[in-house]
């Protein structure tokens, strides 16, 4: 539980960073490893380890200050290192040395880092991924092809699950590994998406080899990691904006204002009740913030991601509903090169548009979220899985 000089004592770290690391005046790099070495990327982490051992919910106190002083936000920067790698390594990794390693190039945003889990043929069936890992010694041999990963071509390290045993039950004979996607036998191509960006990518892995100090967890232990991996995604996915009126919905007021013209009272009344569902997700998300402790998030992650991704596409449809035949006019697909791969989506309202359809798919689709929320938070009987048991390599697959 935190208490007042706990938040104090945040605060004043926050102050003193940046007083003497300006956000606006010194490189994005040098300022987050200042956060870093101050314990305020994640307050919830150990000491030396860029954290101070206390309330994840005081995260909020640094942020207010930090981001009121220009600095970035994190997560914006590097999603899947801030929101899934960092809680998976912290809890997972075998040594506190692969730790050090790992985390503050990571807090600093110079090792982007990706998710190696869905696969052509495991999406949201992902225990049934086939992508083995092999022991060779001191080794792993890597063989496989992942979908969806997102900035994979521009990631230094990627968290990886793999199949170690296919003899048992396809959620027991996994295994977790960080691959260095700079390794021979790791190869990326891009998938370009409907926004004319490519941020997804196909990764092909053959004969990568991982040492087994790049192991998460023990072997046969994939899943489990895994779920430290997936909570905390759906936690970072469903966070709303930290101030009232922030977030995407701070899109759709500003179209509102900039666009008189189009103004009716429908359109006035569906924003209004819009903003009232944002404000409704961002109090509950501070209130799950405030009471949380240093341990992760569980299923109950899964409403926020549900809510929030379910409001972003009803948010952004409104702006095309706003926009009438404006909103067709999109010449995103002619970006260039670099824009398209750059995984920036702060584009045009009609890039977040085309963009938000993928909300509802990544991350786990909505229909899974309502799964886990009715068997893991309700206590709803599951649904039946014909292959409960069978070894994975007996299950019949197209």
């Amino acid at each position: 539980m935190s208490t007042v000089a706990d938040a104090d004592r945040v605060a004043d770290l926050a102050r003193r960073v940046v007083a003497d690391h300006d956000p606006k005046a010194v490189p994005i790099p040098e300022y987050l490893g200042a956060c870093y070495d101050a314990g305020l990327s994640w307050v919830h982490f150990p000491e030396g380890f860029g954290g101070l051992g206390l309330s994840r919910g005081l995260q909020a106190v640094a942020d207010r200050i930090l981001q009121a002083a220009g600095g970035p936000v994190p997560l914006g920067l590097n999603p899947m290192g801030y929101g899934m790698a960092a809680p998976t390594v912290r809890e997972h990794a075998q040594t506190d040395d692969l730790k050090k390693e790992l985390l503050r190039p990571l807090a600093t945003t110079e090792d982007i880092w990706c998710q190696l889990f869905s696969e052509p043929g495991a999406g949201s069936d992902l225990a049934g991924l086939a992508t083995s890992a092999i022991p060779d010694g001191g080794e792993w041999v890597i063989n496989g092809q992942k979908v969806w990963t997102s900035l994979a071509h521009r990631a230094r390290w990627g968290l990886l699950l793999a199949r170690t045993n296919p003899d048992v039950p396809k959620h027991k004979g996994l295994t977790y590994f960080v691959l260095d996607m700079h390794a021979p036998g790791v190869e990326t191509r891009p998938l370009r998406q409907m926004t004319g960006q490519a941020e997804f990518n196909e990764v092909y892995i053959t004969d990568a080899r991982i040492p087994d100090t790049y192991r998460l967890g023990a072997v046969g232990d994939g899943w489990r990691v895994a779920m430290t991996t997936l909570m905390n995604e759906r936690s970072a996915l469903g966070g709303s904006g930290s101030r009232r009126g922030g977030g995407t919905i701070k899109d759709a007021v500003s179209l509102w204002a900039s666009r008189p013209d189009l103004h009716t009272p429908v359109l006035r009344d569906r924003l209004a009740q819009l903003w009232l569902r944002s404000e409704a997700q961002r109090l509950t998300s501070e209130r799950s913030r405030a009471s949380a402790t240093a341990g992760g998030p569980g299923p109950e992650a899964s409403v926020g991601k549900l809510v929030g991704a379910e409001l972003n596409q009803h948010i952004y449809q409104w702006c095309m509903d706003l926009l009438g035949p404006e909103g067709i006019l999109y010449n995103g697909y002619a970006l260039s090169a670099d824009a398209a791969d750059s995984g920036d989506w702060r584009g045009p309202i009609q890039q977040r548009f085309l963009r938000s359809r993928a909300n509802t798919i990544e991350g786990g689709t909505s229909e899974v979220m309502r799964n886990i929320l009715g068997e893991r938070v309700l206590g709803l009987p599951g649904d039946l899985r014909a292959d409960a048991g069978m070894p994975w390599k007996e299950i019949p697959r197209g």
